[in-house]
């Protein structure tokens, strides 16, 4: 049976607040995801929170949340709105909030054989941009995001709501560079990477599975380093006065181009 909580200085309240704080995500190992659709596709993906905050019960699927969450030793919380603005910071705040159990990130725990596509990120700073590339990797069968050096949070609250729910479809590791490109090599895949240095088009190149796309940060790119151990290395024509796309929307173009190649062979 749900408790209710209409206290602003409940402990469960406050616990869920500081979840907006990277310093207390580390903490405490938790996170948080808002609206009804996230956590309805965590749910189907098979993770349930540990603690479900809620205004409104009447829907069937904040009910069968509610069920779930409360089998599964979560606990189900009936707050107000003004609770839940408070704790995801917005001023239309979403009539349910969960908060997860952050997954492991270890790149051991990574199986390249469970998908021919893999999305690589180095140095990526926007939590927006890394929200966007798990969505098209679930949008392109990929199986999940590998993050390489010092990038954005995956667990912050900007990078789980661009996610739209991929951040449960998605496998999410982090490594150093340093750590990653052994692993790559011990065992099959094509490390392609995206360059305004390159010469080859990206449409001329040939992708072979399993396919590691690598992306760098918005504004340096990849360094050079980084480039010379791609086994592919294109370019993206740039017919305009814009000397680059934005990491996101160009992570979509590579990965389309390469499904792409895969579904005409």
């Amino acid at each position: 049976m749900p408790r209710q909580v209409t206290a602003f200085s409940n402990p469960l309240v406050k616990l869920a607040r500081s979840l907006r704080d990277k310093k207390h995500r580390r903490r405490e190992g938790l996170f948080l995801a808002e609206g009804l659709r996230i956590l309805t596709e965590a749910r189907e993906t098979g993770r349930l929170p540990e603690l479900l905050f809620f205004s409104d019960s009447s829907h069937k699927l904040i009910a069968k949340l509610i069920e779930e969450t409360e089998a599964a030793g979560g606990e189900a919380i009936e707050t107000t709105s003004d609770i839940l603005h408070k704790i995801s910071g917005k001023d239309n705040p979403q009539t349910v909030i969960g908060v997860y159990r952050q997954f492991d990130t270890a790149l051991e725990a990574i199986d390249r054989a469970a998908a021919p596509l893999w999305i690589v990120a180095q140095a990526l700073r926007d939590p927006g941009n890394l929200g966007t590339i798990l969505r098209t990797g679930d949008a392109v069968g990929a199986g999940g995001l590998i993050l390489i050096d010092d990038c954005a949070d995956p667990f912050s609250v900007e990078a789980v709501r661009a996610s739209m729910g991929a951040l449960f479809t998605q496998r999410i590791a982090a490594a150093r560079w340093e750590t990653f490109l052994p692993w790559l090599r011990s065992g099959p895949g094509q490390l392609i990477g995206t360059s305004l240095n390159a010469t080859t088009d990206y449409q001329a190149a040939r992708y072979a599975k399993p396919a590691f796309i690598l992306v760098g940060n918005e504004q340096a790119g990849l360094p050079r380093a980084y480039e010379a151990e791609c086994d592919v290395l294109v370019k993206l024509p740039m017919l305009g006065k814009a000397d680059s796309l934005n990491a996101a929307v160009a992570t979509a173009v590579m990965a389309y181009e390469v499904i792409n190649q895969w579904r005409r062979a």
